[in-house]
């Protein structure tokens, strides 16, 4: 046994010394030119030099990716995130893709009735009016409802908002599907201009079947309004759970 270790310790070694990296190479001759220079009075060797330059180059170059990558996933992150979100009710965030022929033939259930809250927010920042026009919904899950949020424009400037929203208990935003809504979307309200935004949803039948949820029967909706700049990034809560069909 000794003796097979002691085999594969010299291939190992021969490895190594064949996968010599070649910078360790070129800073080897560079280190033997500079010596040269300092105690013989000999000028850096030409090939040398150009090898140390060529490994600047090559830093540089790559220095200069990672920064261009770093820069273009910071501008991708939001969308990317949003999507994702949807796709996956990431932190209570409502699911966006329903199967309308599910909706046509699910079935309510009648003797879980939800109680459906409305809440509406705005960033510090947002000039905004903003509520609901109804504060609470009674919805039994299978049945589709229709809410409708009210936002006015009381500056005499145009002004561009975008929302966000979430569903608390988180666990409840895999099951509250969205039909139509006005999230993710910048809306734009001229001086004085009031609008209503519909949402219209249902809850997933399958909702009752969840034991997390065996004794939650409220349920809360909440958007939130930010004015769209430049840079704007749109925070997230922090929990995940997959969408159940």
């Amino acid at each position: 046994m000794l003796s097979r270790f002691a085999n594969v310790c010299g291939q190992c070694a021969h490895l190594i010394r064949r996968t010599l990296p070649q910078r360790q190479l070129l800073q080897q001759s560079t280190a033997r030119v500079r010596t040269k220079s300092t105690f013989g009075g000999h000028r850096p060797d030409p090939g040398a030099e150009a090898a140390r330059k060529l490994r600047l180059r090559s830093t540089l170059y790559y220095v200069t990716a990672g920064g261009i990558f770093i820069v273009g996933l910071s501008y991708a992150a939001v969308p990317l995130y949003t999507i994702f979100c949807q796709a996956y009710s990431y932190g209570g965030t409502t699911s966006e893709g329903h199967d309308s022929e599910k909706v046509e033939h699910m079935v309510k259930v009648n003797d879980r009735i939800l109680k459906i809250r409305f809440n509406a927010d705005i960033g510090s920042s947002m000039r905004w009016n903003f509520k609901p026009q109804q504060y609470e919904l009674k919805v039994a899950p299978g049945e589709t409802a229709l809410a409708f949020y009210t936002a006015k424009n009381p500056t005499d400037k145009p002004v561009i908002g975008i929302s966000t929203y979430n569903v608390i208990p988180f666990e409840a935003g895999a099951y509250f599907n969205k039909i139509q809504c006005f999230c993710f979307e910048e809306q734009q309200l001229n001086p004085h201009e009031e609008v209503d935004m519909p949402v219209f949803f249902y809850i997933d039948p399958e909702y009752v079947k969840d034991p997390a949820l065996e004794f939650c029967d409220t349920i809360t909706l909440s958007y939130t309004f930010f004015e769209a700049k430049e840079g704007l990034k749109l925070n997230f809560p922090s929990y995940a759970k997959p969408h159940v069909a």
